[in-house]
């Protein structure tokens, strides 16, 4: 199992290899955060918010839930967890710069998904 400090690592990396100017505006910075969070549409505690992009008062920020990260994925080899992080750090990252471009495709995207979960599970 990643420890959450090894996690912290390895997001601190991944964030490293990526373009500066992708971050433009995102004065909150990204974060792990120690527990988990469940996605507020979840029908049995059995969807996990992983990663979030966050805007408000205070800024635009990115955090990741290192509970549901590992609750998800924690199975997984170091180098497919890894490749997982680098994912969900590039999921947020583009929510980041959609906003900043004025679109919102992937918040689409993510509703459809919704509801792809939410008919799975029986509900209308």
């Amino acid at each position: 199992m990643i420890t959450f400090d090894e996690c912290a690592e390895m997001l601190d990396e991944i964030a490293d290899s990526m373009p500066y100017e992708l971050y433009r505006d995102l004065n909150g910075g990204i974060s792990l955060l120690p527990q988990s969070k469940v996605h507020p549409q979840a029908v049995n505690n059995d969807l996990f918010i992983l990663g979030e992009y966050i805007r408000n008062s205070l800024g635009n920020a990115i955090v990741f839930y290192y509970g549901s990260i590992s609750r998800v994925y924690g199975r997984l080899s170091r180098e497919e967890y890894y490749n997982m992080l680098v994912g969900i750090l590039h999921h947020e990252v583009r929510h980041h710069n959609e906003y900043l471009a004025g679109c919102d495709d992937l918040g689409i995207y993510d509703k459809e998904r919704i509801t792809e979960y939410l008919k799975s599970k029986g509900v209308n």
